[in-house]
């Protein structure tokens, strides 16, 4: 009954969360006010270890929420009925999209949407630049990331080290001053 329940309660979850991950905490306070599988407390933990583990928040939060129910059983059931509703779509619509590939209505709209995102992209570039790099040092470090990856090209968990690294520095020397 309660693997039915967790099913069923995760395949809600998946299908009306739109948003990433964080889209699932009203549900997952709700299920912790109605169906008491775990505290507020409790979540409040799901949601801190989810937000540090690799992985969507939501995926991850439906993992330990499912564990802490019924166990490694509930773990499977929560993460794959989480992911189980996104699945189903996504194979609806790559059908869907064999049917307008060849449409000169439907790649009209991709010729535009490819460089619009572009420019968003970089809008949120630039407005994070903008917002964090308000320092020589956060300006010298960003200038010499960009010419080691011209000169030779990293994996991103690169730069995400560095930066944490550097973060960490410029805080803990900031504690020091």
């Amino acid at each position: 009954m309660i693997y039915t329940e967790l099913f069923t309660e995760f395949f809600r979850i998946g299908f009306f969360s739109f948003g990433g991950g964080h889209a699932t905490l009203p549900f997952l306070y709700n299920i912790a006010a109605v169906k008491h599988w775990y505290t507020v407390r409790q979540l409040a933990d799901i949601i801190a270890i989810s937000s540090v583990t690799p992985g969507p928040v939501g995926v991850n939060a439906a993992t330990f929420a499912g564990y802490s129910t019924a166990g490694i059983a509930g773990a499977l059931i929560a993460t794959v009925s989480v992911v189980l509703p996104s699945f189903i779509i996504i194979i609806i619509v790559s059908h869907l999209l064999k049917q307008f590939r060849e449409n000169k209505y439907v790649q009209s709209v991709i010729y535009v949407i490819k460089p619009v995102s572009c420019g968003l992209l970089a809008a949120v570039g630039a407005e994070m630049f903008v917002n964090n790099v308000n320092n020589i040092f956060g300006f010298a470090l960003l200038a010499a990331l960009f010419v080691t990856n011209i000169y030779k090209k990293r994996k991103p968990a690169f730069f995400l080290a560095v930066s944490a690294f550097a973060g960490f520095a410029a805080g803990f020397f900031n504690l020091i001053n």
